[in-house]
């Protein structure tokens, strides 16, 4: 502060032809001896105080009234001073006082302070968090405002960060032993690597002590300023054992020119009333001064009580290393030096006459009234020597830290190292210079459960915070393809996930082809099918002049024999690429290949009951009105009507080739949708009516008189027709994919082959097998 004062008053731009005094008082970091100090101040009266006797020794002059006070370094002595001197509207400039409860200017409209907020170094400390992703944080408070504000604040900061705290430990300056070795047993089972702790540097040190004897050295503290640069922290031996690498936040720090040089300067015989200066030199040089230069009773005293060897007047500053000489950490100084020009450049601005126009007069400088400095105070804004914009906002400067590092040397004590700085929000930082608790400059994790990989999803654990979760493989068909990710990700309708669910990869076209076993045996099973059907063709034809063949219309069966080979032929238009003309040759010609052959079937019953009808008396025009030419006809005509079904169908809505997006699965199956359920229902409902209507006459018909009555033969045949189809839709509504396409081909083969068999298979085993009841007169045997 001296060093400030003086060059103010060497300056010739601030202050011009006016000379700032100060008194200095000591509070003893006591509220009691603060509120003193501030009330002798303000008063006018000057009290030299000595804390053993401040009746007799205190030496009282009638000093004009100050009109502002630089102190209150604690918070708590800031808060009492400020309503204290709050009725006077004198201002209360504080250096180190860094509550936020001191920002609300209603309660507190006369302070001002150089020392930011706590609220800003709590904000960096959680953004520091978020920077190096650790999202599982243990904590060590102070069991007072400074601690619980310090958390509350770090919660606000990191929600929605998926930054966790695994524990918050008190600590109490009464019970700190017992404190401190709960919170080093907390640390040391709890899975956190990284420990915050915002308490006062003495309750740092008692916590290292108790966690060098659980031997925890692992873990990675983040320092709030009451401990991130303190000396005596960094000297001590079991510090460098358990808190290497300490990331801290500090008070920022500044060069201020020439400060070196003036303080290396300094001698006794320049100040002989500073008594602080006196004891400062005795104790660092171990003399005393006053032996040769005795100026007043209360040196006297001193005198006499000092045993030390008087002092030679040569000793000098320059060459000594100790916190006083050392300006490279400049920090609460720089903050008092930034006090002092502050309210230098209010009172310049107070003394400058700014309103020439105004009727007012200017105010004298020993005149100075405290709630027009104050009005002042609240417009400062300036440069500072050091190249730095300094406004107030409400109580506040914007929020400027330093962050820092503690660093290994080798064999000597812990060294703190700058390794970025905090403007407002914004950190910067300068990550390759970080030394890590590990000694390496690899970020330490903190996590309660690893980030799930890509692929997965976060699933929280119940009853657990955000932070602990479990990793789940997407679905099927859904993809994450970022670390941590809290969802998985549909893939479009023509993509699917790869295997490791990482990426959406086009879906693959996939069908009942002639090259696959399914498709290879399908195939053979229709070949077979067309085999059989000409095998019995031939052996119809080679004995069409026999009664077996003869019977029934021959020219039906025939007729019916080529409808079977069609049904099997029609089977391998399903195999294969679906296209446009596939998917409408391949209805049509299963609706028509099917309805041609229960035609003939159901003319084949109708000619047997007539044929026995006409056979009773009166009845022999029955057969001349239902003869070969009707029976030709009737065929005809109910395939007609399946082809005009056919054509309407395809004319006005075909099916098309399409993929069946609906079934999940990497390959999709390339169909024949159907565009029209009501085409298909009608082609697939005739031939129900028709296969419904000959089971119905063949059922009729099957104790008819004959030794080989053909209706019963249909009727069987017809049974197993209507089975397989029924049996189809269910087997093919449940069929994924290309197996649906097998189903079908497999109900058109399975029903085809049992029309031939029931049906074919016992003429020709008589044909064949037993020619000797190939006769019309076995045949008509009863």
């Amino acid at each position: 502060m001296v060093f400030a004062v003086e060059e103010i008053n060497n300056s010739t731009s601030l202050l011009p032809g006016v000379k700032l005094g100060y008194h200095i008082r000591d509070s003893c970091a006591l509220p009691a001896w603060a509120i003193q100090g501030a009330l002798s101040l303000v008063g006018g009266e000057t009290i030299i105080c000595n804390a053993e006797n401040v009746e007799e020794t205190g030496e009282r002059t009638g000093d004009k009234p100050i009109p502002l006070i630089i102190g209150g370094a604690s918070s708590i002595t800031a808060q009492i001073l400020t309503k204290m001197l709050g009725p006077l509207s004198v201002p209360l400039m504080s250096y180190t006082a860094s509550c936020p409860c001191l920002s609300d200017r209603r309660q507190f409209p006369n302070f001002f302070r150089t020392m930011a907020s706590d609220i800003y170094q709590a904000r960096a400390v959680a953004q520091l968090a978020i920077h190096f992703n650790w999202t599982w944080i243990g904590a060590v408070i102070a069991n007072n405002d400074y601690g619980y504000m310090a958390v509350k604040i770090f919660e606000e900061e990191i929600q929605g960060a998926q930054v966790c705290l695994a524990f918050v430990e008190t600590l109490e300056r009464e019970n700190i032993v017992r404190d401190a070795r709960r919170a080093a047993l907390t640390i040391q089972a709890s899975t956190a690597k990284v420990i915050l702790i915002f308490t006062w540097y003495t309750d740092v040190r008692e916590v290292f002590v108790q966690l060098d004897k659980i031997n925890v050295t692992d873990r990675q503290f983040l320092a709030s300023e009451a401990w991130s640069t303190s000396g005596d922290l960094l000297q001590n031996p079991v510090t460098k054992k358990v808190a290497r690498g300490v990331l801290g936040v500090a008070i920022r720090s500044s060069p201020i020119p020439g400060f070196e040089n003036f303080l290396t300067s300094l001698h006794p015989i320049n100040r002989p009333h500073d008594e602080f200066f006196r004891e400062f030199w005795e104790k660092e040089f171990g003399c005393s001064f006053y032996s040769n230069f005795s100026t007043s009773s209360l040196t006297n005293m001193f005198l006499h009580k000092s045993s030390l060897s008087p002092c030679t007047g040569t000793e000098s500053l320059k060459g000594v290393q100790n916190l006083f000489t050392d300006t490279s950490q400049l920090r609460v100084t720089y903050n008092v030096y930034l006090a002092v020009y502050a309210v230098a450049h209010a009172l310049h601005s107070l003394l400058s006459c700014m309103h020439q126009n105004s009727s007012s007069t200017c105010l004298s400088p020993k005149y100075i009234k405290p709630y027009k400095l104050l009005q002042h105070m609240a417009e400062v804004n300036f440069t500072t020597p050091q190249g730095e914009p300094f406004y107030f906002q409400g109580a506040d400067i914007p929020a400027k830290y330093d962050l820092v590092n503690w660093q290994n040397t080798g064999d000597g004590p812990l060294k703190l190292v700058l390794i970025g700085r905090v403007d407002g929000l914004e950190l910067h930082l300068n990550e390759s210079a970080i030394q890590w608790s590990t000694g390496s400059t690899e970020v330490p994790v903190s996590v309660c459960s690893k980030s799930c990989p890509p692929g997965t999803r976060k699933a929280n654990r119940k009853g657990e915070p955000l932070c602990c979760f479990d990793c789940i493989p997407c679905a099927d068909g859904e993809i994450s393809n970022k670390t941590g990710s809290t969802l998985c990700e549909r893939c479009p309708s023509d993509f699917w996930s790869n295997e490791e669910r990482t990426a959406c990869v086009p879906r693959q076209l996939d069908f009942l082809s002639f090259n696959e076993t399914l498709g290879i045996t399908l195939t053979a099973v229709a070949v077979s099918g067309v085999t059989v059907t000409t095998a019995v063709f031939v052996v119809f034809l080679y004995y069409r002049h026999t009664p077996m063949v003869r019977a029934n219309n021959s020219e039906l069966s025939f007729l019916l024999l080529v409808s079977l080979k069609l049904c099997f032929l029609c089977s391998l238009v399903f195999i294969g690429r679906p296209s446009v003309w596939s998917c409408r040759f391949q209805q049509a010609a299963f609706g028509i290949s099917f309805v041609l052959c229960v035609s003939c079937l159901q003319v084949k019953t109708i000619v047997v009951l007539v044929a026995f009808r006409s056979a009773r008396p009166g009845a022999e025009a029955l057969m001349r009105w239902f003869g070969p030419g009707q029976q030709r006809g009737s065929v005809g005509l109910f395939t007609c009507i399946q082809v005009i079904i056919c054509i309407i169908w395809l004319s006005l809505s075909p099916p098309v080739p399409q993929p069946d997006l609906d079934i999940p699965g990497l390959k999709v199956t390339l169909k024949c949708a159907m565009t029209s359920v009501v085409g298909f229902s009608l082609v697939l409902g005739y031939i129900g009516l028709l296969a419904c209507t000959s089971l119905l006459l063949a059922f009729l018909a099957r104790k008819l008189p004959d030794n080989f009555n053909e209706a019963k033969l249909i009727t069987f045949s017809m049974l197993i027709f209507c089975a397989v189809w029924v049996a189809f839709v269910p087997a093919y509504v449940s069929s994924p994919g290309k197996y649906a396409v097998a189903v079908e081909i497999f109900a058109i083969l399975a029903s085809s082959y049992g029309l031939l068999f029931c049906i074919f298979a016992p003429k020709c085993f008589i044909i064949l097998l037993r020619p000797e009841k190939n006769t019309k007169k076995h045949l008509m045997a009863r």
